[in-house]
């Protein structure tokens, strides 16, 4: 079984602060930051990770950003282009539960999803500084609860599918988690927003890694980055644009 990884975009999020990505670094630029979503093929079904955002006009609404989405990339349509239908995912697996992530996961009827127990647990009851990236805000019902009886939720890393596992990866958020895939071409780790850009893991000449500037537990944070590094994986970031121009991964 030779398994790949084909990120499939689903719009541009225009002038985003470079800062918001790398904590510290940045300040004054901005950036176009991609909405990914990935599928991992080869299996015995596809595995979807990340279903993405609503359209344009919630996220200005509700998020404040300018989302430019075409036809073509709209989950169904871009989905379609792969050769998939909605309903032949059966599985996908949520890195964490803010709206840029799972928005669309009630798209998939035939879907179970898996998210960390502790993400479930705090995107019920964030913080008021992370309730708007949870959707716990007055006026709204966040996305992901409308799947609320198909999620199952898991505690740390666990296999998911024959060379395909899910690993905690806190700090960004508590139930951070990245998916591990081999390949033909070695391990690749989808790592969520622990790794927005490539600049985040490519780090400066004063830290090796920077985290996100959105984030829960530091600490958790960097013992996280730790765990990457030891796992010997190429890492795959959540919302660089290189990221499609690569086509496949493995």
């Amino acid at each position: 079984m030779s398994l790949t990884i084909r990120p499939l975009g689903v719009g541009q999020v225009l002038d985003v602060p470079l800062a918001s990505m790398t904590h510290g670094h940045g300040w004054g630029e901005k950036i176009e930051a991609s909405m990914i979503m990935f599928l991992i093929e080869g299996g015995p079904s596809p595995i979807l990770v990340d279903t993405g955002t609503l359209d344009p006009e919630f996220t200005m609404k509700h998020h404040g950003h300018h989302l430019v989405r075409t036809p073509a990339s709209e989950p169904r349509a871009i989905l379609a282009a792969a050769g998939y239908d909605l309903e032949d995912i059966k599985t996908v697996i949520n890195t964490h539960l803010h709206w840029d992530h799972c928005s669309n996961n009630e798209l998939f009827t035939k879907a179970d999803f898996i998210v960390q127990k502790r993400e479930l647990e705090y995107a019920i009851d964030p913080l008021p500084l992370h309730r708007k990236g949870y959707e716990k805000v007055p006026g709204l019902v966040p996305q992901w609860m409308s799947t609320w009886s198909r999620i199952h939720a898991v505690s740390g890393d666990e296999q998911i599918a024959e060379g395909v596992r899910v690993v905690s990866l806190p700090g960004h958020t508590p139930g951070s988690q990245g998916v591990l895939v081999d390949t033909a071409k070695g391990p690749f780790l989808i790592a969520g927003d622990t790794v927005d850009l490539h600049a985040n893991w490519n780090g400066s000449p004063s830290v090796s890694h920077i985290p996100s500037s959105i984030y829960t537990n530091l600490f958790e944070y960097y013992e996280s980055f730790q765990k990457i590094q030891d796992l010997g994986c190429s890492v795959i970031p959540s919302h660089d644009p290189s990221v499609l121009a690569t086509g496949a991964f493995g």
